[in-house]
């Protein structure tokens, strides 16, 4: 455990040495937020309900959007994997008395926390100037299972991230163009533009069968009080379902990868 606790300080560390990186992911996000803020509360101006949402319900998912990606998602950490496996310096990690697995959802956790930090800051500083109306969630069940949701959701990500990663053991100079799939899937289709309550029910049934919508709409669709009671158990249920169907399939990939995998001269 504390070697573990180590790579998070280090971790920590090194999130302030890229700074221009770190600066401009929390800018693309609060553009994101602010484009789609203004888009809904135009459509707003024209009518009190629209997809069973009141604007500041409309406008709280919106905020939300932005905390929970900061939770689940954050900044992709994980990028280097590819690079590591493709140069052969992963070699330095096999011989280690660490998990590479357990190494990098380390350095994750360290993203994620200051990532955090910085969403806070950042929302209450748009809720200053824009001062919307918001919806505060009041029950204790609606928070913990929003915690519950959130928490499922980032090993659901981690293990959608390092595993379509660890394809660098077949196509090391082609990681990039799977992940940006991965990150325009988890925009659409995880709730990161729209609640996915206002697509057709058998969309929304399809999508269950899919993980991204565990990643964003769903905790936050909790905390709204969207869902509750059975279906709410059923939900986190499934998310435990895709960790565990998810964790099946990234020790798979890694390793039939390590059979493959070769760093001459390291």
């Amino acid at each position: 455990m504390k070697k573990y606790l180590t790579v998070f300080a280090v971790s920590w560390q090194n999130e302030f040495t890229y700074r221009l990186n770190f600066i401009l992911w929390r800018f693309r996000n609060v553009l994101r937020l602010l484009m789609t803020y203004f888009l809904w509360r135009g459509i707003f101006v024209y009518s009190r309900n629209v997809f069973g949402y009141t604007g500041p319900e409309m406008l709280t998912y919106v905020f939300l959007v932005l905390v929970v990606q900061a939770i689940v998602l954050s900044a992709p950490s994980a990028d280097n994997i590819g690079g590591e496996i493709g140069s052969g310096d992963l070699s330095n990690y096999l011989v280690k008395p660490v998990g590479y697995l357990r190494f990098w959802f380390t350095r994750d956790l360290a993203s994620k926390l200051l990532n955090i930090f910085f969403s806070v800051i950042e929302i209450f500083i748009l809720w200053l100037l824009l001062q919307p109306r918001l919806v505060i969630p009041s029950q204790m069940l609606s928070l913990t299972g929003f915690l519950a949701g959130c928490t499922l959701g980032v090993i659901i990500y981690f293990l959608l991230e390092v595993s379509n990663r660890f394809v660098a053991f077949w196509t090391p100079e082609n990681t990039w163009g799977l992940s940006f799939l991965v990150i325009i899937l988890i925009e659409i289709l995880g709730g990161g533009m729209f609640p996915l309550d206002i697509l057709p029910a058998l969309a929304r049934v399809a999508l269950q069968l899919t993980p991204f919508p565990y990643l964003v709409y769903y905790p936050i669709a909790i905390i709204l009080g969207k869902i509750t009671g059975w279906e709410l158990i059923r939900i986190l249920f499934q998310s435990v379902l895709w960790c565990f169907i998810l964790f099946l399939i990234t020790k798979y990939i890694w390793n039939r990868g390590l059979k493959v995998y070769a760093a001459t001269g390291k």
